[in-house]
């Protein structure tokens, strides 16, 4: 791969890629840059595709692979949840178990449930239970406080 860096001293930065073909390093680098527009890479069953971490519902880990849901998609990350949480560094996500993290505002309802546990309705009307451990956290951050 050719590799082209110049310095300006005037106008807009800018990055150019141009390929032949998508291979997994040029996706990489792809990704990298897209991460700044807030962009994840994944696969999915029919290869792979770049997402919007405002379109997430939640994250989950199973069996040491991370899956990110959306209302209408399954797309499998490379990665960690506290990867993700470092990387992201933005209060839209909560993590409400030791497997899983949410998109604060993609919840529609919730509900205390016994043993300090929460029920967050997603607006795919899937139930996430907030743990206990988790739950008093989250009250906080609903009330405006991290």
């Amino acid at each position: 791969m050719k590799i082209d860096i110049q310095k300006i001293e005037t106008g807009e930065d800018s990055i150019v890629i141009r390929y032949k073909k998508i291979t997994p390093e040029m996706q990489r680098i792809i990704g990298i840059l897209e991460k700044s527009d807030h962009k994840l890479w994944g696969k999915t069953e029919n290869g792979s595709v770049s997402i919007n971490i405002y379109d997430l519902l939640y994250l989950e880990s199973v069996d040491d692979k991370l899956f990110a849901y959306t209302g209408n998609t399954v797309v499998r990350l490379d990665g960690t949840l506290n990867a993700f949480m470092m990387d992201i560094a933005d209060e839209s996500f909560f993590r409400c178990s030791k497997s899983m993290v949410i998109n604060v505002n993609k919840v529609k309802a919730l509900k205390s449930l016994s043993s300090n546990r929460i029920d967050a309705t997603m607006e795919s009307g899937e139930h996430i239970i907030i743990s206990r451990r988790y739950a008093s956290d989250f009250r906080r951050l609903l009330k405006g406080g991290r």
